[in-house]
């Protein structure tokens, strides 16, 4: 199975070397598209998965919907002039659907809000979702994980020559930017109340508030941030303060869809080289090393 590079994927690992480990993240308003055009993994023929009432209606549709982020070069990113998608989650988003039996073209990607992933995947507006989707215990009420796929953690991001933060507790009295439902945002009003927080649907909103001083600070999965400050070097910056939490994100489906659920797990369980592959396409040249993570069938 081969995966290659797109030009969102280079452009945001000629940036930098991190040691990635991080959170959750946010996404784009609601709406869908079909496919774009980057390599696709190698499709499954004669699938069967018996018990899966989210495979049932996959086949019926003829078709995968897929949630997915679309403002995160590197990881989920949409090239609005080209149209096509890139990233390491789309690409694992890729290798589950071909395992499934579906190709690019029988793909339908719709970008959901991080406030809106869980009723999503609950109202069955999406099949799966794939979009640096943290693992925790409130979300398993709602909906199930496959993987995990990856392990991040939470980082901040600054203005460049601005203060090069080392905790949160520097923080204190200023506004610090997030996505609308986050894993980020939850940890800080949670836990420092005396930091200020903004919400958007969208980090490139958050992005944009700092450079133009309306907040002090992004945080979000280290990975993204570096993402951002890649694009605009001159102006932003990841601080090189310890990562604030560890993360891990999985594959969001339907409550109760244990047989998809397993097949999921087993693909990443069993399936080679391929993640070494797509993570090597989309954040290899950054000279990091990741290891793959062991799956949490619960």
């Amino acid at each position: 199975m081969r995966f290659k590079k797109t030009i969102a994927a280079v452009g945001f690992l000629a940036a930098a070397a991190l040691t990635l480990t991080g959170c959750n993240s946010g996404a784009p308003t609601d709406g869908g598209d079909t496919a774009g055009g980057t390599d696709s993994a190698e499709v499954a023929e004669g699938v069967v998965l018996e018990g899966s009432p989210t495979f049932d209606k996959m086949v019926a549709a003829d078709k995968v919907v897929i949630g997915v982020k679309e403002d995160q070069p590197g990881l989920g990113y949409l090239d609005n002039v080209t149209g096509e998608r890139s990233g390491f989650d789309v690409d694992i988003a890729r290798w589950i659907a071909g395992s499934l039996g579906f190709d690019e073209s029988k793909i339908e990607y719709k970008p959901i809000a991080s406030a809106n992933r869980e009723q999503a995947i609950v109202n069955g507006d999406v099949d799966y979702y794939v979009g640096t989707y943290s693992i925790n215990d409130k979300r398993k009420q709602d909906i199930d994980f496959a993987g995990p796929y990856f392990v991040t953690g939470q980082g901040l991001l600054v203005k460049s020559g601005g203060t090069d933060y080392q905790s949160l507790e520097e923080l204190d009295g200023k506004t610090v930017c997030s996505a609308t439902g986050s894993t980020p945002i939850q940890n800080i009003k949670e836990n420092f109340p005396g930091i200020k927080t903004q919400e958007f649907d969208l980090y490139s909103a958050c992005v944009e508030n700092l450079v133009n001083g309306q907040v002090d600070a992004v945080t979000t999965d280290q990975a993204i941030l570096i993402g951002y400050a890649a694009q605009d070097p001159e102006n932003l910056m990841v601080t090189s303060g310890p990562l604030l939490t560890e993360e891990l994100y999985g594959v969001g489906l339907p409550k109760g869809d244990d047989v998809l659920r397993a097949h999921i797990n087993d693909l990443f369980t069993d399936g080679g080289d391929t993640w070494q592959e797509i993570f090597d396409a989309n954040l290899g040249d950054s000279g990091i090393k990741v290891e793959q993570p062991a799956v949490d069938a619960y």
